[in-house]
């Protein structure tokens, strides 16, 4: 017997007990959680099976706190506030349905589409392939799936068949592979190949195959499909004497321009052309609905009612900047998770703004000035939406967005174990919320919404630069008739505006064309007359008339653009202090070009140099196609490892420090695009100005040189440059953003390396403000620790950014202030210690050690200590401990270190632990800049 069926005789059993007024009154019957503990099931289950009986007519639920649960047939007219849900199946029998009826925006931004999508389906003799169109997480993988449902209630597609789905973009670069997952194998027809093995066509025959990223395919993928679809016959691989039969229905989809990545051969094959609406050109009302639908299908799932604040569901809608429908669904996913955590013992989960991440919280910003949009807003949402379990418009079909778990069987699961080992709440959900996050981020990681291509340009060169480069894109390709790489808008952007950028310095760096370039372009007639257009169309938009030796280059340039990649390039290696910055960088030049020449190499605060250099010659080894290596360093220091990387590796290595995201898009935009050799390279970069286009064009040179800024920064100062100062930063952030000011950066740094770093920093920022433990001198506005936790720092930080010279008077706290401030931080700052056990030994340490070293108590130094204290005892716990550099060792013998050693001694005591000595230097070094200062 099923589960289901033993509840059912359970609460039939029960209900049978029952007295009939307290039936009539509505206070009787079985809750979920004696459900639960009858069977030893999570409260999750036993409500999701509660409520199928419910909908199947056999229990009826009863609305109360809690809800109640009885047999159907014990229900009267007086019984009172009975929850309806929606009944499995009210379908009469061979009535056609149509699903499309559900779709949000069917009368709507959806209209069209769905008319598309129907006339594809029902065309004689057997519909029509289909390509849809939109941008990342529109969903057009759910879309596919409606159809399918659509063609099955017309009875178009017969038996237990399923939508057959392929990603193009998984065998993108290998046409044997992709060839036989499609059409399927015979036994020996490549190296492991036993026996024989139908594909997806074999599978789909009959129903629909649905193809994900089709702009992936390669030209011969395209011609295997296209052939086809002319004709329903193919072969499996390494198979020539027989030639079988399908009738497979085709759906592909893509977010790209189809005739920029398909062949024209294959766009006429596909007669429909599907475009969906993004997100921000829908309806308000199928917004708000968007958001109903996916909060009902997380009400589902958890089988509680969910409320939402009006203000949640305006964050929520605001928050989808980029990603569509698919962004919204995963925010929604996430708050209701972590709202679940916090309301697992209710009835009800109601989310309000203080439960939303700062990130879904930003969302209420992005609509405060589009006061028509609020007005809309206003009239069709109420105080607080509703959602409940069996609302939902639309089933939930699985798409690319969609978590492959229960991900709140999990958090119920979890909580249930921790509490039995005695674990508090508190920890609990600290627990369980990084769980949470870890979940939807690695699922996330291979669908990760990225922003439009034109808005990410748009960051990086003017609109005025991109609208210019399209125009040339049509005209190269109409000219050259010739395809073209899927960058040509991006490097020839760049290109033009890093041209503005010399002609307004006045500098003429790169025109110098040798030889090399003039017989090269000697080769290639037909694109030297498209760059003379390109001149001509530069000197109509900018008034600027450009010399012949840019032409040259220009003409390099169309060449290197076509489909054919040239090889031997040169590799590129970017290596930068911090645990992701060089990453960081890597990954916008690669989401840009599709760049597979560079490597990133990051080098955390604590890794030792010859780690680092074994680390980048490896990087060195990996890039190094045989036309040298560019070494882009962030410190010049790292600029003496070239001579050692040549000896070790026979390869020419030359390096250029003040790494920006800037420079590596210049490296890689000239070692994939020009032909060129690694010195040239390397002098052309000495002269790079960046990208930045801004300056009108009758503006004199000279002045744009004298008024040129660089990025305002406020710099923060701890023992490791990680722990406190990572949550220095975090405060900062957040009186910035109160201010409303987007610009400004945050640059966490170590004390140890403060000198060193400061000099680099000063050079790539303009420093307003250095807050931390001391006073680094370097003429610019100190914020003393006390004051940046006090609260007194925002309005010390909105005077420096409405006026930089405003003066301010440091504010004097009292000890019991100091410490109030250091239990705050503790508590909202570390997961695995007990801020109120810390406290004391944190406390009798710092005040030793202040008695030691200082002549009195110091307010920075001690909130400083207290906090530093925090994440070294929480590392102690991880085993995740600081490293000292190996010249540095020799202070484990001084007096200093050994007093130091021994008043650590009262936190070890305290707390049953024992501190590394790694640690307790940088507890000396935290006393010795104190001194200093």
């Amino acid at each position: 017997m099923k589960r289901i069926e033993k509840i059912y005789l359970y609460v039939s059993q029960k209900s049978k007990e029952l007295n009939m007024d307290e039936v009539a009154s509505g206070s009787a019957g079985v809750t979920t959680n004696e459900v639960a503990e009858s069977f030893g099931i999570q409260r999750s289950n036993a409500s999701k099976d509660l409520n199928e009986l419910v909908k199947d007519g056999l229990l009826a639920k009863i609305e109360g706190r809690p809800v109640r649960y009885i047999e159907s047939g014990l229900v009267t007219k007086s019984t009172p506030k009975l929850i309806k849900l929606s009944p499995r199946n009210t379908q009469k029998a061979n009535e056609p349905t149509d699903i499309f009826q559900k779709v949000i925006g069917v009368n709507g931004s959806m209209k069209v589409p769905i008319e598309q999508a129907k006339a594809a389906i029902l065309y004689p003799p057997k519909g029509l392939n289909c390509l849809i169109t939109g941008a990342t997480g529109s969903g057009k993988t759910h879309f596919a799936h409606i159809m399918f449902e659509f063609a099955r209630d017309r009875g178009l597609i017969k038996g237990p068949q399923e939508l057959v789905v392929f990603n193009c973009a998984d065998y993108a670069h290998n046409s044997e592979l992709l060839m036989s997952h499609l059409f399927g194998y015979a036994a020996g027809a490549f190296t492991g190949a036993t026996k024989e093995k139908d594909g997806l066509i074999a599978l789909a025959d009959g129903g629909m195959l649905f193809l994900d990223e089709i702009h992936r395919l390669p030209p011969e993928g395209q011609e295997m499909i296209f052939y086809f679809m002319d004709n329903g016959r193919y072969n499996r691989l390494g198979e020539t004497a027989k030639e079988r039969q399908a009738d497979v229905r085709i759906i592909c989809a893509t977010t790209e321009d189809t005739s920029s990545y398909l062949l024209s051969t294959f766009v006429r094959r596909i007669p429909i052309n599907i475009q969906l609406p993004g997100f921000n050109q829908r309806q308000t009302k199928e917004k708000i609905d968007l958001v109903k639908l996916m909060v009902g299908i997380e009400a589902e799932r958890i089988q509680r009612k969910i409320l939402l604040t009006e203000d949640v569901v305006k964050a929520l809608i605001g928050s989808v900047t980029y990603g569509n429908v698919g962004q919204l669904k995963s925010n929604i996913q996430l708050i209701c998770a972590r709202s679940f955590l916090s309301h697992m013992d209710k009835e009800e989960i109601l989310i309000t703004l203080e439960d939303l991440t700062e990130e879904i919280k930003i969302g209420l910003s992005q609509l405060a000035n589009d006061r028509q949009f609020l007005a809309e807003l206003a009239q069709d949402l109420e105080p607080v939406m509703e959602v409940f379990p069996d609302q939902n418009l639309l089933r939930p079909l699985v798409d690319s967005y969609e978590l492959p778990y229960n991900l709140y069987e999990i958090i119920d699961e979890k909580a249930a174990l921790l509490k039995d080992d005695g674990v508090d709440q508190d920890s609990i959900n600290q627990f369980i919320m990084t769980d949470i996050n870890v979940h939807l981020k690695s699922f996330y990681k291979d669908h990760r919404l990225t922003f439009d291509i034109e808005k990410k340009l748009a960051e990086i060169v003017e609109q005025k630069v991109i609208d210019l480069t399209k125009r040339i894109y049509e005209v190269a390709k109409n000219k050259l008739n010739d395809t073209f790489q899927v960058n040509f808008i991006y490097a020839m952007s760049l290109h033009i505006s890093s041209f503005l950028k010399r002609h307004q310095l006045d500098n003429q760096g790169e025109l110098n064309s040798n030889d090399s370039i003039k017989k090269m372009v000697e080769k290639y007639p037909a694109e030297y007359e498209v760059a003379l257009d390109i001149k001509g169309l530069i000197l109509e938009s900018y008034q600027i008339e450009i010399p012949l030796e840019e032409v040259d280059y220009l003409t390099v340039l169309l060449v290197s653009l076509k489909k054919e990649k040239a090889t031997g390039r040169i590799g590129i290696v970017v290596a930068a202090h911090g645990n992701s910055t060089a990453t960081s960088m890597v990954q916008v030049v690669r989401q840009l070009f599709g760049s597979d020449n560079l490597v990133a190499v990051d080098m955390p605060v604590e890794m030792k140099p010859r780690v680092a250099l074994e680390e980048i010659i490896n990087a060195v080894d990996a890039v190094n196609s045989g036309s040298g290596v560019i070494l882009l360093v962030d410190m010049g220091s790292l600029g003496t490892f070239s001579e050692e990387i040549h000896r070790r590796t026979g390869v020419q290595v030359r390096t250029v420090d003040m790494v920006t995201t800037a420079l590596v898009l210049e490296v890689a935009r000239k070692t994939e695009l020009l032909d060129t050799d690694l010195d040239v390279l390397f002098q052309s970069l000495k002269s790079f100005r960046g990208y930045s286009n801004t300056v009108d064009q009758d503006e004199n040179p000279e002045k744009v040189v004298s008024t040129q800024h660089l990025k305002k920064a406020i710099v923060a100062i701890c023992a490791s440059g990680k722990g406190t100062a990572q949550r220095m930063k975090k405060v900062i952030e957040k009186y910035l953003d109160e201010a409303g000011e987007k610009e400004l950066e945050v640059l966490p740094i170590s004390i140890v390396e403060m000198d060193t770093v400061l000099k680099e920093l000063q050079t790539n920022y303009q420093l307003i403000a250095v807050t931390g433990i001391v006073d680094p001198q370097i003429g610019v506005r100190y914020i003393p620790m006390e004051l940046l936790f006090s609260g007194e720092a925002k309005y010390i930080l909105q005077e420096l950014i409405l006026d930089a010279d405003n003066q301010f008077e440091p504010v004097v706290l009292d000890e019991k202030q100091s410490w109030q401030i250091c239990e705050d931080y503790l508590r909202n700052n570390f997961v695995f210690i007990n801020s109120e056990k810390v406290m004391e030994p944190f406390w009798e340490f710092t005040m030793e050690v202040t008695s030691v070293f200082l002549e009195e108590v110091n307010q920075a130094f001690t909130i400083n200590m207290m906090m530093h204290l925090g994440g070294m005892v929480e590392r102690v716990l991880r085993q995740d401990y600081l490293t000292v550099p190996e010249d540095q060792i020799e202070i484990y013998q001084t007096k200093e270190f050994k007093q130091v050693e021994k008043i650590v001694e009262i936190v070890e005591d305290a707390l049953l632990i024992k501190i590394p000595q790694e640690e307790v230097y940088y507890l000396v070094q935290i006393i010795n800049n104190t001194l200093d200062a």
